[in-house]
């Protein structure tokens, strides 16, 4: 039989009761490995006469297209996530008044959380925050309002922060959690081609590393690591094959 793609992989947390099955993400890659330690003996001989296979470890691999909020929270951090975002305004244009107040209020000034910095419009050099009472080249900050120095008035600057949504996207509040918290799931892989299909359920997993890359000119691929063992009746997985007739 054959199989062409790199097929379909959900994941439904074991741990939890009424867990509802996600959807990696438009994955791009799947690997699943089995290893195994084998021990040999040998005489006088260069081969082994004899050889056993002591403990076998399955992991697996998955390189996901999508950014699912869901399946980092389920699959790898084993929290419940909660609606509302905290976004970010990156390099948003204002202008120091030509008079007093030599104040700039932000677009999202309401929900402002965190300054992430001023820079000069015309040159792109940073400004320095302090406490109050800014100089040239200085700014301060509080509720979403930067004031500025008077000898900067009418100059154009570019302002950083970030700001709570609410009513869209979900946030991940991630927290420090005792040693042995471990959110568990089950795979399910399945692939097709030609009226022939390969499908494995790995009864336990649990996810070893979650990785998120960025590059220039090219999309984001998040990837998740994960190690395969028993559930609690001693199964380990189930390997499916349909051959096409």
């Amino acid at each position: 039989m054959y199989t062409f793609g790199s097929g379909i992989l959900i994941g439904t947390r074991t741990d939890i009761a009424e867990a509802t099955p996600v959807n990696f993400g438009l994955v791009q890659e799947v690997t699943i490995e089995e290893s195994a330690s084998v021990k040999e003996v040998y005489g006088q001989y260069q081969y082994p006469l004899v050889a056993a296979r002591g403990t076998v470890k399955t992991t697996g691999k998955a390189k996901v297209a999508r950014i699912s909020g869901l399946a980092f929270a389920n699959l790898f951090y084993g929290v419940t996530p909660s609606s509302g975002q905290l976004a970010t305004s990156f390099a948003e244009a204002g202008s120091v008044p030509a008079s007093s107040p030599y104040t700039v209020t932000v677009v999202n000034s309401a929900t402002a959380a965190d300054d992430d910095g001023v820079t000069y419009a015309a040159t792109g050099l940073p400004l320095t925050k302090v406490a109050s009472s800014p100089a040239s080249g200085q700014y301060s900050v509080a509720a979403g309002v930067y004031t500025f120095a008077s000898a900067d008035a009418g100059k154009a600057v570019l302002i950083s922060y970030t700001y709570g949504v609410t009513g869209s996207g979900q946030k991940l509040a991630i927290t420090n959690p005792l040693l042995g918290t471990t959110p568990t799931f089950q795979a399910l892989f399945y692939t097709t081609f030609q009226g022939q299909a390969v499908s494995l359920k790995l009864n336990n997993c649990v996810s070893s590393k979650l990785s998120f890359q960025t590059k220039l000119e090219d999309f984001t691929m998040p990837e998740f690591d994960f190690s395969c063992f028993a559930d609690s009746a001693g199964n380990i997985m189930t390997w499916s094959f349909a051959e096409a007739s």
